[in-house]
C-alpha cells in the first residue's frame, strides 16, 4: 500500500523566491521518499533592498504579494496538504522585514518565518545529506546563497560544526564584504579542518547546481577543483550578455555566478579539498523533510 502526501516550502532568499512542490512517498519496509514535484523560481532580488538601503522597496513588496499569490494558487492546484514559507538574510537584515511579513500574511494568508543564520544551517544539513555522506569520510558542506553562507562540517557520519557567515552573491556584486569577513571564514575553514585528512567538498546552490549542469556530469560524479577553476575563468572571461546568450544563463545569473564560484573555490583552497559534489539540495528540501520528521 503506497501512501503520497503533498508538501511545499518557500524559500524567500536574498537573490530570488522559489516553491518547492515534493511528493512524499510511504511504502510499508521502505524508506521514505521525496520526489520533486515542481520548483518555480521567481527573481525578485531582496538583497539589493536590504543590503545597500537596509529596507525593502514597494516595488519589491508588490511583486512579493504577487509571487506569494500566484505560488498559493499553484499549491492550491498541486492539492498540497501543508507548507511552511522561510525568510533568510534579505528579510532578516531589512529594518522593515517583520513588517513586511506581516504585509504578506495579511494580503495572501501566508506566514513567513524569517530564521536566522543558524537555524538555516542546519535545515539545510538535514536535508538529504546523509545520502552523500559516508560515515569513514571527511566533508565541509557549503551553501552559497545571496546574503549569507552557510558552512558544516562533517566526520564519521556525525555534523562536528556549523557556521553562517555574511557573504553572498548580492552582497559581493555591491562591494558589501571586507577582508575581515574573508579572513574570518579562511581562519573557521583551517581551524574547524584540521588533523581531518582527504577532504571531500559538498555545494549547494543555485550558481554551483548550474556550473555542475553545464559540466554535463551525472550526479554521482564530483567537479575537481582545477575544473571548477576553469570554469570560473572562462564565465569571468566573458561579458554578462555572452553569459546570457551563450551560456544560457538567467538574467539574474549571469552576474551572481562569479561571486559564488569564488566562495567555492576558497573553501577548497582552505580546505584542501580537490573534489566537489553537488546533490540538488537546498533550504526548500531541507524545510519540506523538517516538516514530515516534524522537527520544525
Amino acid at each position: 500500500m503506497i501512501q503520497i502526501k503533498k508538501y511545499a516550502a518557500i524559500d524567500i532568499g536574498s537573490n530570488a523566491m522559489r516553491l518547492l512542490i515534493t511528493n512524499i512517498i510511504e511504502q510499508k519496509g521502505k524508506e521514505v521518499q521525496f520526489n520533486k514535484s515542481a520548483l518555480i523560481r521567481v527573481p525578485i532580488r531582496l538583497g539589493q533592498d536590504a543590503f545597500t538601503v537596509g529596507e525593502i522597496s514597494e516595488e519589491n513588496i508588490d511583486r512579493m504579494i504577487d509571487a506569494m499569490k500566484a505560488f498559493k494558487l499553484l499549491m492550491k492546484v498541486y492539492k498540497v496538504e501543508k507548507f511552511m514559507a522561510c525568510a533568510t538574510s534579505a528579510m532578516r537584515e531589512a529594518y522593515n522585514g517583520k513588517e513586511v511579513a506581516e504585509i504578506i500574511k495579511k494580503k495572501t494568508d501566508i506566514k513567513i518565518e524569517i530564521i536566522d543564520g543558524k537555524k538555516e544551517a542546519a535545515i539545510i544539513a538535514s536535508s538529504d545529506l546523509h545520502h552523500f555522506i559516508k560515515t569513514n569520510e571527511n566533508y565541509l558542506y557549503v551553501d552559497v546563497g545571496g546574503g549569507s553562507t552557510e558552512f558544516s562540517l562533517f566526520s564519521d557520519g556525525k555534523m562536528l560544526v556549523s557556521k553562517s557567515f555574511k557573504n553572498g552573491t548580492v552582497r559581493m556584486l555591491n562591494n558589501m564584504v571586507n577582508e575581515v569577513v574573508w579572513q574570518e571564514i579562511e581562519k573557521w575553514i583551517k581551524t574547524n579542518t584540521e588533523g581531518l585528512d582527504n577532504i571531500i567538498m559538498i555545494g549547494s546552490g543555485g550558481n554551483i547546481n548550474k556550473t555542475f549542469k553545464l559540466s554535463g556530469k551525472t550526479q554521482d560524479k564530483p567537479l575537481t577543483y582545477k575544473y571548477l577553476k576553469s570554469q570560473f575563468d572562462h564565465i569571468n572571461a566573458l561579458t554578462y550578455e555572452q553569459r546570457i546568450s551563450e551560456l544560457g544563463l538567467n538574467t539574474d545569473r549571469a552576474d551572481v555566478i562569479i561571486p559564488a564560484l569564488s566562495i567555492y573555490l576558497s573553501a577548497m583552497r582552505w580546505s584542501g579539498a580537490n573534489h566537489i559534489y553537488v546533490p540538488k539540495i537546498g533550504l526548500a528540501d531541507g524545510v519540506v523533510k523538517a516538516m514530515y520528521y516534524e522537527r520544525i
